[in-house]
């Protein structure tokens, strides 16, 4: 996924988290989500032109097709982003979305 790969290329990534319809079972999901947890000492100005519009969230959805929301640590109004996370995966009718999150092993 192009998204994941500019997110990770930063150094800066902690958590990529993908939800919403896409990762259902609906035969023909229409909306990718994501939230990407940078760490506090990630400063978009260092993006370059491929990588900012992940960081401008209507950019993303024209760039991209997704959904793409950026948190800090330091700044989440929640006590954890573990809490944070959760938050999203309520639905408005207070059920619960999927939610996955994509791992990446170490490369050696």
């Amino acid at each position: 996924m192009r998204i994941h790969k500019l997110a990770l290329a930063t150094g800066k990534l902690l958590r990529f988290v993908i939800f919403g319809s896409y990762i259902t079972a609906k035969p023909a999901p229409n909306d990718v989500d994501i939230i990407l947890v940078m760490t506090d000492d990630f400063d978009m100005g260092e993006c370059d032109e491929q990588t900012l519009p992940l960081f401008q969230h209507m950019r993303a959805h024209e760039v991209f097709g997704a959904s793409v929301f950026s948190v800090r640590p330091s700044t989440v109004l929640l006590e954890s982003v573990d809490e944070f996370i959760s938050y999203w995966q309520v639905k408005r009718d207070k059920g619960q979305r999927g939610i996955i999150e994509v791992i990446l092993e170490e490369q050696s």
